[in-house]
């Protein structure tokens, strides 16, 4: 709350003096000893001249314009359409990340989507096949609650890297949005699936679908699923590990994305930082200021106290002359 015009409340000087004034003279009032103790009815007249002080005082706050300043932000954004493509074959569950390859992807993944407040968002997984985890959203907890529940183990063994860009693609090929982007992730070679990585970057790039590649893991021994045992566990030995990096590159190059190499959680952190600093949802935020003014209150409530007070003194308590 505030006071369109504070200076007015000056005028309580004079009024809190005028009353000081007033209860001083009656104090010095000595009532004579003839004179009887007054009637409730006499009391009940004299004080409703407080009335008219407390109805002052409210004229008063009234020429102050006590008011509520209110602000509101309309927010117009150029939204972006962004599907996630991740690997979920066995690999990701390789020990040269904390815990493993895809637990890192996925958390990280999770951020992303935290800082994304106004796209659309949607999520493709893939190993020797794909489906679509979550379709086009603006809702991130939902998002962001399927990238926690992705699994290695519910598709068939492999990685089919154009089938996971092609998914991805498919749920972009109707998007009003003037910005489509994917953001692929996979650890190794594309081993699987019927449509071939390049073909699927070709049906992008028509579709006017920009997609950023990112491959996670390092090259040569590491810790890795090496067979499936009979309760869905998988069985981990040392294996060499190879990466198809040149298609991945090809795949940025023809839908003029780019390619990442992501060695570390650090990397993986950093390079997912960089797509959302490319790829920045264009806002306009206009601030729509309003006022509501309260000073029709305190006229209010200053005519009705003097209309109590005119009612009391020439009405209810009007005083009797014998």
């Amino acid at each position: 709350m505030t006071l369109a015009n504070p200076l007015w409340l000056l005028l309580f000087l004079p009024l809190v003096w005028l009353i000081w004034r007033r209860r001083d003279g009656s104090a010095l009032r000595v009532p004579h000893p003839s004179v009887p103790n007054p009637s409730f009815r006499t009391r009940v007249r004299r004080s409703l001249v407080w009335l008219r002080w407390l109805s002052l005082g409210f004229l008063v706050l009234a020429m102050a314009r006590p008011q509520r300043n209110w602000e509101e932000e309309k927010i117009k954004a150029d939204a972006l359409d962004i599907v996630l493509s991740m690997d979920i074959s066995p690999s990701m569950l390789s020990k040269d990340f904390d815990p493993d390859r895809l637990s890192v992807a996925k958390r990280v993944a999770g951020e992303f989507v935290a800082k994304r407040p106004h796209d659309r968002l949607g999520l493709v997984a893939f190993s020797a096949e794909a489906f679509t985890q979550c379709p086009l959203t603006t809702d991130r907890r939902v998002v962001q609650t399927f990238i926690n529940e992705l699994a290695v183990g519910r598709l068939e063994d492999g990685t089919a890297i154009g089938m996971g860009l092609a998914t991805a693609v498919n749920r972009l090929k109707d998007s009003p949005s003037r910005s489509k982007i994917v953001v692929l992730l996979t650890d190794g070679e594309s081993n699987a699936g019927y449509i071939s990585p390049l073909n699927a970057a070709e049906i992008a790039k028509t579709l006017g679908v920009r997609v950023y590649t990112v491959g996670i893991g390092t090259e040569g021994v590491v810790m890795s699923p090496a067979q499936r045992n009979p309760d869905g566990s998988y069985a981990f030995a040392p294996r060499f590990m190879k990466f198809d990096t040149q298609l991945l590159e090809e795949i940025a190059a023809i839908t003029g994305g780019k390619f990442y190499r992501a060695f570390s959680e650090r990397d993986l952190e950093a390079i997912y930082a960089e797509i959302d600093r490319l790829e920045k949802t264009k806002i306009e935020v206009s601030t729509v200021r309003r006022t509501t003014d309260y000073f029709h209150w305190f006229i209010g409530a200053a005519v009705v106290l003097i209309l109590i007070e005119i009612f009391g003194v020439w009405g209810l308590f009007r005083s009797v002359t014998p």
